[in-house]
């Protein structure tokens, strides 16, 4: 994977969540991922959700209760050798604005195997 495919796939994740389009989300996603986030431990009670499948019903249950979202990408940091992308944006959701990293981890198939999200507090 070059830096260039990782700008790619982080300007189509924003993109994907800005549309509210999960499945679009999901397409660079492992069946096997490991996804943690604060969110996660809110919404369905687990910081860690476990496998493509938990994580489409997780983000699903958590976009009901999101009547508005608006990602906007600040920067994108990719470590080729760790294969590790982050995508740090201001997140504006029901009209509540934080700063957000998400850290994703790639397979050697290009897809998304383990994801990390880092909240900051309100601004």
């Amino acid at each position: 994977m070059t830096r260039e495919d990782a700008f790619r796939i982080a300007n189509d994740w924003n993109a994907a969540w800005n549309a509210r389009d999960v499945e679009r989300v999901l397409a660079h996603v492992d069946n096997g991922v490991s996804f943690t986030s604060p969110t996660a431990l809110a919404v369905v009670g687990m910081a860690t959700v476990n496998g493509k499948a938990a994580l489409r019903e997780y983000w699903g249950k958590a976009l009901s209760q999101i009547t508005g979202l608006r990602f906007t990408m600040d920067r994108i940091v990719w470590d080729e050798h760790t294969r590790e992308l982050a995508i740090i944006y201001q997140a504006e959701i029901n009209g509540h604005r934080k700063m957000v990293s998400e850290n994703l981890v790639f397979g050697s198939h290009g897809l998304i195997v383990r994801a990390e999200v880092f909240h900051g507090a309100g601004i």
